[in-house]
């Protein structure tokens, strides 16, 4: 298996173990019903690669989960979002987009989602 942190910066590395002391109540919310492969898969928080910081990543299969609050609803943040997504698949993962207001409102129907995500062959679920 390639070295995962092969393509990342010691900068982000950095900014990324401080994130994972500073997570968002969405964020923990998430990491709770993540961690220890209570999904049958491995995820890993705040995660560096490349020039970005993924919220939530499984290795295997390649999936990236993203937390996004009111912040990534201007346009600036959509276009970089976008770009940023591009990069990911291009690297051979499927993103997956939650807002923290629906994760906050439901957490088990996003989970039940992630993992059907997860499970499915599809990208387009």
């Amino acid at each position: 298996m390639e070295n995962f942190y092969l393509k990342s910066s010691k900068g982000n590395i950095s900014k990324a173990r401080i994130l994972r002391k500073e997570m968002t109540k969405a964020e923990r919310k998430l990491w709770s019903l993540l961690r220890n492969g209570r999904l049958k898969v491995h995820f890993r928080r705040q995660v560096p690669f490349g020039p970005y910081i993924l919220d939530f990543a499984c290795l295997e299969p390649r999936i990236v989960v993203e937390l996004d609050g009111s912040q990534h609803l201007d346009e600036k943040a959509l276009i970089y979002d976008s770009k940023r997504d591009l990069y990911l698949k291009k690297q051979g993962f499927r993103v997956f987009r939650i807002s923290d207001r629906d994760l906050l409102a439901n957490s088990n129907g996003v989970v039940n989602v992630i993992y059907d995500y997860i499970q499915s062959k599809d990208e387009k679920i």
